[in-house]
């Protein structure tokens, strides 16, 4: 079984149950998930399975566990000495990071964690200039975990020209989990700081949006609630975004995580993977998706929450 923990001493179910303090039980098989939270933030930004999150601009930090080995690999570990206790707290051997991308809120702690475990390899995308990468990827790249984890490189590109996106399953494809970096977040993405819009729409629905709809979803930033607020603007007679923005809502006032979500999930409620959808479409006046999923991000960075 899965095991979550965080530094804060707040452990999270993937399924959203309450928080207590102490280690819990998660569903997948093969490999574990503990988190670690940034310091000064109580309950507004947090993932799940994963992620523990802090405030809108804190990365989550994340140990994968191949449970059959105690091998374990650390997804955009920006604190790098929160991780490596995390790491020792849990009797875990670090073999190497995963960056999703450049950023320093992802790479940042990547030369000191080299420092802390000698030896450590670092991934990163091969056109993306992660700092103190030693092992560059490319889209479809394989590497493997101790004995029963497989970590699939995705290219996304967009936010990052370089952006990879890690599709973890057990090594019979099992329990399917992806870690998205700044590409995909629950009900958004993110901003099209290098790439273009085609980019974004290949990246989120065809490359993200293709993957096995129970896929769980863990991304580098919670900004669900707002997210979902504003793809209510998008779309506000769908009401699956209005049950998942009331859920949100409840979650955050209580300190619960909204993450992971899953791909069926953003299918159904996040505005840019429903581009291809002609009534989301015609709601922002396009007749294409890379139009449309171009005019909503227009649209997003134009907008202020209420709240």
């Amino acid at each position: 079984m899965l095991q979550s923990s965080t530094l804060s001493g707040v452990i999270q179910h993937a399924l959203c149950t309450s928080l207590k303090g102490g280690t819990r039980e998660l569903t997948a098989k093969h490999f574990s998930f503990c988190s670690a939270t940034p310091p000064g933030i109580g309950g507004q930004e947090q993932s799940e399975i994963t992620t523990d999150k802090a405030g809108d601009e804190d990365p989550s930090h994340t140990v994968i566990i191949d449970e059959a080995t105690n091998e374990a690999a650390a997804v955009d570990p920006a604190e790098p000495h929160k991780i490596f206790g995390v790491a020792q707290e849990n009797g875990v051997h670090l073999k190497f990071v995963l960056t999703t991308h450049h950023h320093w809120d992802h790479a940042g702690g990547n030369d000191k964690i080299k420092e802390l475990i000698p030896g450590i390899k670092v991934y990163g995308g091969s056109v993306d200039n992660v700092r103190g990468c030693t092992d560059k990827l490319e889209n479809g790249d394989r590497i493997s975990l101790g004995d029963e984890t497989s970590i699939l490189s995705l290219h996304t590109p967009c936010h990052t020209l370089g952006h990879i996106s890690y599709y973890v399953t057990g090594k019979d494809g099992e329990d399917p989990a992806v870690f998205t970096g700044d590409t995909l977040f629950i009900a958004g993405c993110g901003k099209f700081f290098e790439g273009t819009a085609e980019q974004m729409y290949q990246s989120l629905c065809v490359t993200l949006g293709s993957l096995p709809k129970p896929t769980k979803v863990y991304c580098g930033h919670e900004y669900t609630e707002k997210n979902l607020q504003f793809a209510l603007t998008v779309e506000p007679d769908n009401e699956k975004i209005k049950q998942k923005f009331l859920w949100a809502e409840r979650q955050v006032r209580t300190g619960l995580p909204t993450i992971p979500s899953t791909i069926e999930e953003e299918l159904e409620t996040n505005p840019f993977m429903r581009v291809d959808l002609p009534e989301v479409q015609e709601k922002v006046g396009c007749k294409s998706p890379v139009d449309a999923i171009r005019e909503i991000r227009r649209l997003k960075d134009a907008w202020k929450p209420t709240k």
